[in-house]
This record gives structure tokens, C-alpha cells and sequence, in this order.
């Protein structure tokens, strides 16, 4: 399972992930981002990593569940 979350530390509200990725991240009053939280499903990860490796600050991380990793 992949999901998106945010450093917000490193966050400075550019606004490039929900131009890139508005199925899943909307933006608050002050133009930060707001997850749904839900999954990502397999279909829409490359819009995923698409929008976080478009990130300013690298700001919105892509979460894989290490159970879908493999073996090491």
C-alpha cells in the first residue's frame, strides 16, 4: 500500500503537489496541502511520485508499505 504524507517542516506552500495530483491533494486557505488519506492505488502512483519529485523542498513523500518492498 502506498500512501502520500507531509514534511511539514520542509513544507513552504508552492503548491506544485495538488497542481500535479489534484485526485488526492487539495490546498488550504494559506496554500498548503490537504491529503485525503486514503491508499493510493496502483494506477495513480506514478502521478504520485510525479507530484513529490515536483516538490520545491521535497516536501510530500511517497509511503510504501514495507510489506509490499519484498524481501531483502
Amino acid at each position: 500500500m502506498t500512501r502520500l504524507a507531509v514534511d511539514w517542516l520542509s513544507c513552504k506552500a508552492h503548491g506544485m503537489c495538488y497542481e500535479l495530483f489534484p485526485e488526492r491533494i487539495a490546498a488550504d486557505d494559506w496554500g498548503y496541502p490537504i491529503l485525503d488519506g486514503e491508499p493510493i492505488p496502483p494506477e495513480m502512483e506514478a502521478l504520485a511520485r510525479r507530484a513529490a519529485s515536483a516538490c520545491p523542498t521535497l516536501a510530500l513523500l511517497v509511503r510504501i508499505d514495507p510489506a509490499r518492498r519484498g524481501p531483502r
